[in-house]
């Protein structure tokens, strides 16, 4: 549906890029970052606030790098949704298709269709400035849709709003995707929003894509070093492989194949390790003595950090299982994992 192709946007202080990506018809796309990361300036190039100095930009196969935004059927809802204050909220709605030139019977027929999909006939002759936050979203996503975009950006649409508010847009924002059809690509800082509402996620660092994937994917196949600490992953230990074993520090750990590179890191999820009192008969290829150095109650689990020579290990653990181990720090047990278990990451 949507093609960028080696983009490079040169700003004042920043540039974006080079990064590709293809997004399908219909997927709801998120763009995650921290601040600074390009996530706005990405959503602008490909509405057309910003002009690359590079790279290409295409829609359903329309090559759109140098089009004005008014001529690339592309919607966009901002943060602060910039609604015009002196308007009602019809005449919001309606804005776009009256300057399309739009008959007046097709205009209102296509704002009640909007109001019924978003629940707002109620805010039809109230004004901007006496909207909440959540109804003011609402309408500028109705004025977005109007038009009929193949395409919808949304800048940080729901950061502004209070934790009820935002939750409860958010499964409107996927609703609305499947029944529309209609693309969308949002950009959002927050991992918790990208994980429930995206359908394949692309984060940025720096202005280039570490990875792009499907959520759990960030979890279980974290690209770089970069990804697993940004999603919270622990475990992540620089090593290096020789065969189908890492060396990390004075730590040998089995693979499940060996790596094409001789360095990079290893990444082992905390709940993929088993702690036990005795030594594990298993199929875990790697079993180590380990003593436990910290103990730190989580609420719905434990974490437990437990060292071998110079690596320390995260384990999370369930309450019920730390009270039949009866862990204490400083106590020495056996820590196991699969090589399965074991992902690798090198460049």
């Amino acid at each position: 549906m949507i093609e960028v192709r080696n983009l490079i946007v040169e700003l004042d202080d920043f540039t974006l890029g080079p990064l590709s990506l293809e997004i399908g018809e219909g997927e709801f796309f998120i763009i995650l970052g921290p601040t600074g990361a390009g996530k706005t300036a990405l959503l602008e190039t490909i509405v057309g606030v910003y002009r690359p100095s590079s790279g290409r930009i295409l829609i359903e196969g329309q090559d759109l790098t140098f089009l004005p935004p008014e001529r690339r059927g592309i919607g966009i809802v901002y943060q602060d949704y910039s609604l015009f204050p002196h308007l009602t909220v019809r005449r919001n709605i309606g804005f776009g298709l009256r300057l399309k030139g739009i008959p007046k019977g097709e205009r209102e027929k296509r704002v009640q269709e909007l109001v019924e999909l978003l629940g707002i006939g109620h805010l039809l002759d109230r004004y901007p400035p006496t909207l909440s936050g959540g109804e003011g979203q609402r309408v500028a996503l109705a004025r977005a849709l109007a038009p009929r975009p193949k395409l919808l950006l949304l800048d940080e649409p729901l950061s502004a709003l209070d934790p009820k508010i935002r939750e409860r847009l958010a499964g409107e924002l996927k609703r609305i995707n499947r029944e529309t059809g209609v693309t969308f690509i949002m950009v959002t800082h927050e991992i918790k929003e990208a994980l429930v509402l995206g359908d394949r996620i692309a984060l940025l660092r720096d202005g280039k894509i570490e990875q792009v994937g499907e959520p759990d994917q960030f979890f279980s196949s974290p690209a770089t070093p970069y990804v697993a600490e940004f999603f919270g992953v622990n475990n992540v230990f620089k090593a290096r492989f020789k065969g189908d074993k890492a060396l990390v520090g004075d730590v040998t750990i089995t693979l499940k194949a060996p790596p094409k590179a001789r360095e990079g890191f290893v990444v082992i999820r905390p709940d993929d390790i088993v702690i036990s009192k005795i030594p594990v008969s298993s199929s875990a290829r790697n079993q180590f003595r380990v003593e436990v150095t910290s103990l730190r109650d989580l609420g719905s689990y434990v974490e437990v950090k437990a060292r071998v020579g110079s690596v320390e290990f995260c384990v999370y653990i369930t309450r019920y299982a730390l009270r039949e181990l009866d862990l204490k720090k400083g106590e020495r047990v056996f820590l196991s994992f699969k090589a399965m278990a074991v992902e690798t990451i090198w460049r």
